[in-house]
């Protein structure tokens, strides 16, 4: 098959390398692409949010398959324009995505049907929201409504943060903010490809959200992560399929809104069980990296049956053992950062045992590799623990020669102190 991938990051970069080594792919190609997936895929200039170039450029090429990365494109209805175009495309119809594209409806979904979240208000304005924060109390959590790139989130911790939070958010005209309940527990992202009807457990990962080590200061879009997680026992995660995922799957389908594609829940393991804080409508990032190093199975097979409605019929083969990625970034991110600054040695990076560097903010200017984003690379390790996976996975950052660039250095902590 002739094969197009939408985005340009670090997880479409784990989706390229992972789909090349499919022997049903012919002909690869990624839109747009950057300096690592153009040494697996043919680069096409065409940005994720040009749904008409991205669904000419497919039918010219005779693309027979598109994998859709990011949100973004989801939500604005490129699945919606390849299908009526006859093209078969993995994701979710813009109607799905809403489960990503808006907070409020899935948080007025879960109420409905019953799925276990935290309280929360809807509102529309700043006056309405504040009200709702001082009856609350912090800490609580500030949403933007929409999609925010993983940044439209503050945890407050005092009420003053929260009326700063509202403050910026309503300064946007039109703007909806979502008001919740500060779910206390261990956070979990839990994937479940969905076909419209059946629901197949993926694979579990933590993320690491904060800049810093020891998860201080801002929220970023993610600065490692890992796969699977310990604190995930077999009986949590039948509950979250039972009691979340599957839920949510009927609920679509009874809705005239099936859901196709991944299903990214997530999950706070609280005291009172698993709760859902949010949903989305994609593979995370850098999740993804881990879970890509991890499959054993052809992913190409797994993308398919999940477009097909097969998947009730497909099986997953892992390797075993952990995946960790740690995010190279660079200085001054999430804030203001230069671009451009030049990285070299990731062959030696790669050459080390069971690592590989994926690509996600990255441009070539000649025989020059540099840095063209905030997160830039993700180094990730397989190994029989935690412990071992990270200490591969730094061995490859170490070996990076970047002097602009810096990471977190204790991706997977919760995990090694468990141990």
């Amino acid at each position: 098959m002739n094969i197009l991938v939408v985005g340009g990051g670090g997880r479409e970069h784990a989706l390229c390398w992972a789909i090349a080594k499919s022997p049903r792919c012919t002909k690869l190609y990624c839109a747009p692409g950057n300096a690592g997936i153009a040494e697996l895929a043919e680069c096409v200039g065409v940005g994720v949010e040009d749904i008409a170039g991205i669904v000419a450029f497919a039918k010219s090429a005779h693309v027979d398959f598109v994998v859709v990365g990011p949100e973004v494109p989801l939500v604005m209805g490129l699945v919606d324009a390849l299908q009526a175009a006859g093209i078969r495309a993995f994701g979710p119809d813009a109607k799905a995505a809403m489960l990503e594209g808006s907070k409020g409806f899935v948080k007025d979904l879960a109420v409905k049907y019953g799925i276990p979240t935290g309280a929360y208000r809807r509102c529309t304005d700043r006056v309405q929201a504040d009200a709702y924060i001082r009856e609350q109390g912090a800490p609580i959590v500030v949403k933007a409504d929409g999609l925010a790139a993983g940044k439209g989130v503050t945890v407050a911790m005092s009420l003053d943060e929260a009326f700063r939070a509202t403050a910026d958010l309503f300064s946007v005209p039109g703007a909806e903010v979502v008001i919740e309940e500060y779910l206390e527990g261990e956070e979990v992202s839990y994937f479940a490809l969905v076909d419209g009807k059946h629901a197949l457990p993926f694979a579990s990962a933590q993320d690491h959200k904060r800049v810093g080590d020891g998860d201080s200061g801002p929220n970023t879009g993610g600065m490692g992560a890992y796969s699977p997680v310990p604190a995930l026992s077999a009986d949590l995660e039948r509950t979250i399929m039972d009691k979340i995922i599957q839920p949510t799957v009927d609920a679509m389908a009874q809705s005239g809104t099936p859901f196709k594609g991944v299903l990214f829940a997530g999950i706070m393991l609280t005291k009172n069980g698993p709760k859902l804080y949010e949903f989305n409508v994609r593979f995370g990032d850098p999740e993804c990296q881990v879970l890509m190093m991890r499959l054993k199975s052809d992913i190409l097979d797994a993308l398919e049956a999940t477009v097909d409605g097969r998947l009730d019929r497909l099986r997953l083969d892992w390797h075993p053992g952990i995946g960790l990625a740690v995010v190279m970034a660079a200085k001054g991110y999430p804030g203001a950062y230069a671009k451009g600054t030049e990285i070299q040695a990731l062959d030696k990076a790669n050459a080390q045992i069971g690592v590989r560097v994926f690509h996600a903010g990255t441009r070539r200017e000649g025989d020059r590799l540099l840095a063209d984003g905030g997160r830039v690379l993700a180094v990730a390790a397989v190994g029989a623990s935690v412990a071992e996976a990270q200490a591969r996975a730094y061995a490859g950052v170490d070996a990076v020669d970047w002097p602009d660039g810096f990471c977190r250095r204790d991706i997977g902590w919760r995990a090694v102190s468990r141990n």
